[in-house]
């Protein structure tokens, strides 16, 4: 497989994150998150990231066009030359379209769109269980990573909340918004033919197993 360009898809608390971190120290590639790559151009002060700091200052989210100008010049970098692994973007039908455009212009091509297949059950068992600490953010769950004694962080015994986007009508919220952005971006990635599922409500260890099976697959298929 001579590029290995992946995208990760699916709903808050679907395992993108842990999954992504895996496969970046597996595949020695670049693991792009959209508001880090923001963060990064605001700071750079390259000309896409003072175009998209504008809209940030006044609280507004910075148009498509910006934010897919910002991601091409990340995958563009001598990092990314060997791949990438996005999360985060594509969010919409309209940026996985201007995704694509963008990448065949420079003679690439998606590898694989990993949609992670969560339900809404699972998603408010792993957000509503998490539990954060005031002092210095350290994260616990009550089902999969309890604190020694309730209520207390054990690393700094600070009082442990919940966040308020971690609330039951956040993440209800939150759930709506993503299955109705991502509906068409889903069916987009199935006709172009890149989609594939990874059954996320596994536990971590055979998520991870079954996506280096998939990847596995893809690269006999390229070379058969």
């Amino acid at each position: 497989m001579s590029e290995l360009n992946l995208v990760l898809l699916g709903p808050p608390g679907s395992g993108k994150g842990t999954q992504g971190e895996r496969l970046q120290e597996d595949f020695q590639l670049p693991y792009f998150a959209t508001g880090d790559i923001l963060r990064t151009a605001v700071a750079e002060g390259t000309d896409l990231g003072k175009e998209a700091d504008e809209y940030m200052q006044r609280g507004d989210l910075a148009p498509d066009e910006i934010v897919v100008g910002i991601i091409v010049e990340r995958i563009a970098t001598a990092e990314a030359a060997d791949g990438f692994i996005l999360d985060g973007f594509p969010r919409t039908l309209r940026q996985g379209e201007a995704l694509d455009e963008a990448l065949k212009g420079a003679g690439r091509l998606l590898t694989a769109v990993l949609l992670f297949d969560v339900n809404n059950e699972e998603v408010t068992r792993r957000l509503g269980g998490r539990r954060t600490c005031t002092d210095n953010g350290h994260v616990f769950h009550v089902d999969f990573n309890p604190p020694k004694t309730e209520g207390i962080c054990d690393i700094d015994g600070s009082e442990l909340i919940i966040r308020r986007d971690d609330r039951p009508e956040v993440i209800e919220k939150r759930l709506s918004n993503y299955h109705d952005l991502t509906k068409p971006l889903v069916g987009y990635y199935e006709q172009v033919g890149v989609l594939r599922h990874v059954e996320g409500c596994k536990p971590p260890d055979e998520v991870g197993a079954d996506i280096r099976g998939l990847l596995a697959t893809l690269r006999m298929e390229e070379g058969a």
